[in-house]
């Protein structure tokens, strides 16, 4: 788990105009594209010109991407994430000196931002001044929560986060690109001791990782070394994704095997024994690990989640408030569950229901490789269904491709359920949405219009991807993210399609309020887990009782939210926000009221927090009451 992140942290993870006019919804790609183009100064035109200072608005421009240069400059993996082949065979440094670094590099630019006058800024401008202040405090606050995170869990770790990083992000299109791939290998043991100095610095103040997750965490190690070169199996992961890269290369077949053997070194005499180091400590820290799960047994524990609840649902909730919330709309869900119970002529209680809806096996492909390769047939079709109805619901619609894939099998066993990675910055990878489908009894058919909906199009795939194309958004916006905006607009997401005729069998909208009880019991899960003390098993009880979701389902998603306190809370305090909104726009615009516009007006800044697209919303309402 990692704290608040640096902006540049944020870019990595871990998501402006406003109203537009109703006979847009005809106008000529290119005319879409121009329109496209002017989004992101568009909100500059509701100030006088007189009133704004052309310098002071250059310079404020100039110092944000000034400032994310300086904290891009200290990440080779995300150079690496953008494109960029510089650092290209260097891993990060994740030394305590060089944080502390950060920090003083934050408050510097915090200082100097001090400095502008918001006043001489256009309302862009000032937006983005707003924003990037905000991430810097909350960065500075956030440091002295720096030894209450987990780098190595199951969810996300330095050990699997590399191999992922070279899988799926590391190109080779030169032998230099090859070159870079093999001295990223070599520089592991260097990388990793950081790691374990940073795990023990944490030890030592109380912040060791529930017992439970040592199994996940140490299983991925050993895969990623099992395999050739390291024992007489098929090729490695690793030794698999290099070999099929340089094979692509246009060079002579001397030059490749030659590559192919100092990868393989590479791997026996520096990656080797850094992962078998690396487990070794796991496993004696292992010994030091407890069963307390939550938040609160961490020194000063309900503060830190406080901050985090903060962080992440961008509102000052408390807890409590949370936790009721979740409550009534558990209620209201299963209600709503209730009508289609009967609807399907179901006799039995709920949770009967949810029993038959778990254990049924109409409902689940085989968890046979032809199984899997169904499961993602479908989940394309699906995409590309939704992709001919994007011009009922938006006007700016992304460039970037997508595709579907099934989570690679070395961290399958401790990944999430699904997730979605963003596409290259300069189209050369397309966005992804994985799906685990290492147990198809996790991966209901029922659930999968909506789980495609939220992790591809209209969700994240529309929204992270429109944000990094947005002509003159500066670049901490474009790769930053607030999890309440972007997974709440991912939930958002589906419902969309139910509201323009999708999700046509009962079962499949059964699945789309299963997604969303899911999410209304996080926030009930994860604030007993994290405030009120729950144990893990009481967690898992109220899931399984509360939810069709199957029990390996359930287990391995409160072991998620443990790993991350308050992230789980994001999702649905972010679809309410929207959701209230939206409603709140149609009620005073009337017929004036244009679903499209008001997704424009959502998407067309990027992402925001709350309280800020709540602005950005009221603003488009008064600007088109005007018209």
């Amino acid at each position: 788990m990692k704290l608040k992140m640096t902006l540049l942290a944020a870019a990595i993870s871990a998501l402006a105009a406003t109203g537009c006019e109703r006979s847009e919804q005809s106008q000529a790609p290119e005319q879409a594209a121009q329109n496209k183009a002017q989004q992101a100064t568009a909100a500059a035109d509701s100030k006088p010109a007189e009133q704004t200072d052309p310098e002071a608005i250059a310079r404020a421009k100039q110092m944000f991407e000034d400032f994310f240069q300086e904290h891009l400059d200290r990440s080779p993996e995300f150079k690496t994430f953008l494109g960029i082949k510089e650092d290209y065979g260097k891993w990060g440094d994740i030394s305590p000196e060089f944080e502390k670094e950060t920090l003083e590099i934050n408050k510097r630019q915090l200082a100097e931002l001090d400095k502008l006058d918001p006043a001489k800024l256009d309302d862009a401008t000032r937006l983005s001044l707003k924003l990037y202040k905000r991430n810097l405090e909350q960065d500075i606050e956030g440091y002295k929560w720096r030894l209450h995170s987990y780098p190595v869990n199951q969810m996300y770790a330095a050990h699997t986060s590399v191999a992922s990083l070279l899988i799926n992000q590391h190109r080779i299109d030169s032998t230099g690109d090859a070159e870079a791939y093999i001295a990223r290998l070599s520089a592991l043991p260097a990388h990793f001791a950081q790691l374990q100095e940073n795990l023990e610095a944490r030890a030592e103040a109380g912040t060791i990782v529930p017992k439970f997750v040592f199994p996940y965490v140490i299983s991925d190690g050993e895969n990623l070394i099992s395999g050739a070169p390291f024992d007489d199996g098929d090729d490695s992961t690793l030794l698999a994704d290099f070999k099929g890269k340089v094979e692509k290369l246009e060079i002579p077949d001397e030059q490749k095997a030659e590559l192919i053997e100092r990868a393989k070194t590479a791997m026996l005499e520096k990656m080797q024994p850094a992962y078998r180091d690396l487990i070794a400590y796991l496993k004696e820290l292992e010994k030091r690990a407890t069963t307390d799960d939550g938040a609160w047994k961490l020194a000063d524990g309900d503060d830190f989640y406080n901050f985090r609840l903060g962080v992440y649902t961008t509102t000052d909730m408390t807890a409590d408030e949370i936790h009721e919330t979740g409550l009534k709309e558990v209620a209201r869900i299963h209600d709503e569950m209730r009508a289609i119970m009967e609807e399907v002529g179901f006799e039995g209680s709920l949770q009967e229901f949810f029993e038959f809806m778990r254990t049924d096996e109409q409902f689940y492909y085989p968890n046979t490789e032809e199984g899997k390769k169904q499961y993602l047939a479908e989940a394309t079709d699906i995409i590309n269904t939704m992709k001919g109805h994007l011009d009922e619901l938006f006007i700016t619609k992304p460039e970037a491709e997508l595709t579907v894939k099934a989570v690679e099998p070395f961290r399958e066993k401790s990944a999430g359920k699904a997730f979605y990675q963003r596409p290259a910055p300069d189209g050369t990878r397309p966005g992804i949405y994985y799906a685990n489908l290492y147990n198809m009894a996790d991966m209901p058919k029922y659930q999968m219009e909506a789980l495609a909906y939220h992790e591809g199009i209209p969700g994240h795939h529309m929204q992270l991807s429109i944000a990094q194309e947005l002509e003159g958004l500066p670049k901490f916006r474009k790769y930053g993210g607030y999890t309440a905006y972007t997974e709440g607009w991912g939930l958002y997401s589906e419902l969309v399609p139910k509201e323009i005729g999708f999700y046509k069998d009962p079962y499949s909208d059964f699945g789309r309020l299963a997604m969303e009880l899911w999410r209304a019991c996080r926030l009930v899960v994860d604030t007993g887990m994290h405030s009120k003390k729950w144990t893990r098993e009481e967690a898992i009880d109220y899931l399984v009782e509360n939810t069709p979701n199957p029990k390996g389902d359930v287990v391995k998603a409160i072991e998620r939210y443990i790993v991350m306190p308050g992230q789980a809370t994001a999702y649905k305090v972010g679809m309410l926000k929207i959701v209230e909104l939206r409603e709140k726009a149609r009620k005073e615009l009337g017929d004036q009221f244009d679903i499209r516009a008001f997704h424009d007006t959502v998407l067309a800044n990027g992402a925001v927090p709350l309280d800020v697209l709540e602005e950005l919303v009221d603003e488009w309402i008064a600007e088109t009451k005007r018209r």
